[in-house]
């Protein structure tokens, strides 16, 4: 299938290549902040996970795609949890196994999170335990990762089909917002090297939203 062809998918793809540009721009900020050399460490690891993940989904193994989309997400929850408690990231640094269980796991960061957006639909973890089951762990659901049609059999090596690389592309995509907006406030407003590509990311996940998730007409539910 030609991706480029479909703008569905192509618009899925350039969220990805602007949240990993983010990444890289973030990674080139000067700073002598131990702080946020944590925050560009984490943000490179996004970088090399996307990447692979995509290459890994291009290549027609999806499953494989899915773990590091799950490493994707787990240290997406980190960053957030950092850029709205900065203080956090200095006692990240140096937490001990204990601390890292009690407070930073990644159960403990959802949490976290959860309270501080007074979420109570436990979203957060919902995906991960899907991303889990499906691909992180040996489970009787991950074969639906192996089976190129829904009720189809489960194949050996790789295969590319339409559904289901749409449907992995479209949960990068979605990744690639979520990483994105989290990196973005880490990069000082008035450094200049990073307003192209913050201008950029900002334009692009507005049309991707308004393609995915329109707005209903006034009036309607």
């Amino acid at each position: 299938m030609e991706i480029i062809r479909d703008n569905d998918l192509g618009l899925h793809l350039t969220l990805v290549e602007l949240a990993m540009d983010l990444a890289d721009v973030l990674r080139q900020f000067p700073t002598d902040d131990e702080d946020l050399k944590v925050v560009q460490v984490l943000g490179m690891r996004t970088f090399n996970a996307f990447a692979s993940s995509l290459k890994l989904a291009l290549s027609g193994y999806m499953q494989n795609s899915t773990l590091l989309m799950r490493d994707i997400l787990e240290t997406v929850f980190l960053l957030d949890l950092f850029r709205g408690a900065p203080s956090l990231i200095k006692e990240w640094r140096f937490a001990d196994k204990r601390q890292l269980r009690n407070k930073f796991s990644p159960i403990k960061v959802r949490e976290a999170l959860d309270e501080r957006y007074g979420h109570t639909s436990k979203k957060r973890a919902e995906l991960y335990q899907l991303f889990s089951e499906l691909a992180a762990h040996p489970t009787m659901k991950s074969d639906v990762m192996l089976r190129p049609e829904i009720g189809g059999d489960a194949v050996i090596g790789p295969f590319v089909e339409k559904e289901p690389l749409a449907v992995q592309l479209s949960e990068i995509g979605r990744l690639a917002i979520q990483v994105g907006e989290v990196l973005g406030p880490f990069i000082p407003s008035w450094w200049g090297p990073a307003s192209g590509s913050r201008n950029s990311f900002i334009e692009a996940k507005s049309e991707w939203l308004c393609r995915f998730y329109p707005r209903s007409p006034a009036g309607n539910t």
